[in-house]
């Protein structure tokens, strides 16, 4: 089977360098640059979305957003072959998902949006947790590419991939704002923020978010794993997805204005742990 991916920042380049342990593989970034060090892994560099698209069974984007996703589509669809199977792994809105699913479904190929969670750290050691929503078919087709670089699920029809992705954002956001809460509540009450971590471990306030982002927190580490601006796209298409639905969703509208509130103080590109910024405000 012959493998493409588009995008090959952040998350795209340690996902291409575990897909290769397995797969050949060809790659596409529209800054060619930023994939040249792929090449020591024996990784094909395109110049050309059609180059990319010859003969390949799988293609898979990892790109920034809804616009570049779609772009991305309308022109491959040129390219693709009859029967290949293109999974986004991006974080698109629902509706991008079903667009996607529909252009390529006219040619007779398949489409599964797969969004991952797990940050750069998951990616490169290939433990995504990778949300996926297509036909059944396709899936199973796929699925042994996806498990180089996590662990896939297949949650529904079309579209269900970027629901989950959706519903896991709810759950980061909120329990990051959680988390900062605490830490704040121990460092103003002369408790050791490090010490309350270790107590609760193995507790039900325990987690990857309380150990990993209470941490950075404590260290006042918001070096950009997860940028603001890209959760705040997050909590907007969360919020849209639910009115959608008539659903009032009131906690992730308190965690979609902190994040807008950070973006709106120019810290779009902090790590989404500075949270704890936001909350720091005294009266």
């Amino acid at each position: 089977m012959k493998v493409g991916i588009i995008g090959t920042g952040l998350m795209g380049f340690p996902m291409a360098i575990n897909i290769a342990k397995k797969f050949e593989l060809k790659s596409f970034n529209r800054t060619f640059e930023k994939m040249k060090d792929l090449e020591q892994y024996k990784i094909t560099l395109c110049d050309t979305l059609e180059d990319l698209s010859k003969e390949t069974d799988v293609i898979i984007s990892m790109l920034p957003g809804d616009k570049e996703v779609l772009k991305t589509i309308s022109e491959i669809k040129k390219f693709i072959k009859s029967g290949a199977v293109f999974i986004d792994m991006s974080s698109t809105k629902v509706s991008t998902a079903n667009e996607c699913y529909k252009i390529l479904k006219e040619i007779n190929s398949n489409f599964i949006d797969a969004p991952v969670s797990g940050g750069p750290e998951g990616a490169k050691s290939g433990s995504l947790a990778i949300m996926a929503g297509g036909d059944e078919d396709a899936f199973l087709k796929v699925k042994n590419v996806l498990e180089t670089m996590g662990n896939p699920t297949l949650v529904g029809p079309n579209g269900s991939g970027q629901v989950s992705k959706l519903c896991n954002q709810i759950i980061v956001g909120v329990t990051i704002g959680a988390v900062a809460e605490a830490i704040i509540l121990c460092e103003k009450n002369g408790a050791d923020p490090k010490k309350f971590i270790k107590a609760v471990s193995g507790g039900f306030a325990d987690g990857k978010i309380l150990q990993n982002h209470g941490q950075r927190m404590i260290d006042k580490d918001f070096v950009a794993r997860g940028r603001n601006i890209t959760h705040l796209k997050d909590m907007n298409n969360i919020l849209e997805c639910a009115a959608q639905k008539g659903l009032i969703l009131p906690i992730s509208e308190i965690i979609q204005s902190m994040f807008q509130s950070l973006c709106d103080s120019g810290l779009e590109n902090e790590d989404h742990c500075s949270l704890y910024k936001e909350i720091s405000k005294t009266k």
